[in-house]
């Protein structure tokens, strides 16, 4: 059990995943979601990783149904869910549904079932129980057209900032944007549901405004007003935390915030982001760090590293630097230079700092609710 006075929440600690669905149908659509879940069931079942799932539909209400799965741990699940075999697989469902939520959960305790190696596992701790901070992380990151980088920075700069309490147990407390070349990151901070407040922020009159000026700029062509396209969109452009580590007591005055960008090797964008959230789970560890908090995003072949630091003289590229020269061309050898704009060979701790200069991003708006 994790007993440090930091809060960590971690896709890399091992535990088995349970993933909830919950799903509310179209009149007359049953058949099709029936079918549509068979397709969905055989294609998963092949998916290295996935133990099992169940469907179940409400005993109250037949238009709602439940779908669980359970996974042996949580990165091969986010790596299937973040890939286009996935959003291929789901689309057919997806077009049944009027409404559906998503609820991931690792496994602490269980009672029977096939995976507690003796009886006495019944009431064992089956993964680390980790002390959170009642805040949901998230992001999403799309490439804009070359050339209309300083276009969509002042689009995106210049909005008016939603209203921040969605209802009585759900609110918005902060959005923060960066770029990093065409590259744009959004990170967002909700108490309460992360989907309701989505929903919240895409129905505010100025948000819409900024994503339809967005739309000529973007490399990947979106129509906010066809729901399928708006959620194939959004679907892979999400980023979800799989790592958050802060420091525990009052938060100090004056942090500021940085975002570092890691476009990983093909096939790499796991690894890096295990490596850089076991770099982070150490800093909370060293009183003499002036990173306070920080944040991996992954997906695919993309890492994003948000750090909040306590220094205004910090180099945050410094401050969350890869130290020991095992852990530095490992980190060189995980990144793709290219795409920092550095050719050539890389293996060792000089080329993972010549690396690491490259890749902060640009701060476009960073807006915070009050008393947040």
């Amino acid at each position: 059990m994790n007993t440090s006075t930091y809060t960590s929440q971690s896709a890399f600690d091992g535990s088995r995943l349970r993933v909830i669905l919950l799903v509310d149908l179209h009149e007359g659509a049953q058949q099709r979601f029936l079918d549509a879940y068979e397709h969905m069931r055989s294609r998963v079942a092949s998916v290295p990783g996935h133990l099992g799932d169940q469907l179940c539909q409400s005993v109250e209400n037949p238009s709602q149904w439940l779908i669980t799965s359970e996974w042996a741990t949580a990165p091969p699940y986010l790596a299937w869910v973040n890939s286009e075999e996935h959003l291929e697989t789901v689309r057919p469902m997806q077009d049944c549904v009027r409404d559906i939520r998503s609820m991931r959960y690792t496994v602490i305790r269980e009672t029977g079932g096939t995976h507690r190696p003796t009886a006495q596992a019944t009431d064992a701790v089956q993964g680390p129980v980790r002390v959170g901070d009642g805040v949901t992380r998230h992001a999403l990151t799309f490439t804009v057209k070359p050339g209309s980088e300083s276009k969509v920075a002042e689009i995106l700069a210049g909005y008016a900032p939603p209203q921040a309490r969605v209802d009585d147990s759900t609110r918005l407390r902060r959005t923060t944007l960066f770029m990093h070349g065409n590259r744009v990151v959004r990170t967002v901070e909700v108490e309460g549901d992360l989907q309701t407040a989505l929903r919240h922020v895409s129905r505010q009159p100025e948000v819409r405004a900024v994503e339809e000026a967005l739309n000529p700029h973007l490399e990947l062509s979106r129509d906010l007003t066809d729901p399928a396209s708006a959620r194939a969109f959004f679907i892979r452009a999400a980023m979800p935390a799989v790592h958050h580590v802060a420091r525990g007591g009052p938060e100090p005055a004056g942090l500021l915030r940085h975002a570092l960008y890691y476009p990983a090797l093909e096939g790499c964008g796991m690894a890096l982001a295990r490596l850089l959230s076991q770099q982070d789970e150490a800093a909370a560890d060293d009183p003499a760090s002036p990173v306070h908090r920080s944040t991996v995003f992954h997906r695919d072949d993309l890492v994003v590293r948000l750090i909040d630091t306590r220094d205004p003289e910090t180099d945050p590229v410094r401050a969350v630097g890869i130290h020991g020269t095992r852990k530095a061309a490992v980190l060189a050898r995980l990144l793709d230079g290219g795409a920092l704009g550095v050719e050539g060979p890389l293996s060792s701790e000089r080329d993972a700092t010549r690396l690491l200069a490259h890749t902060e991003m640009t701060l476009i708006t960073d807006r915070k609710a009050a008393e947040s």
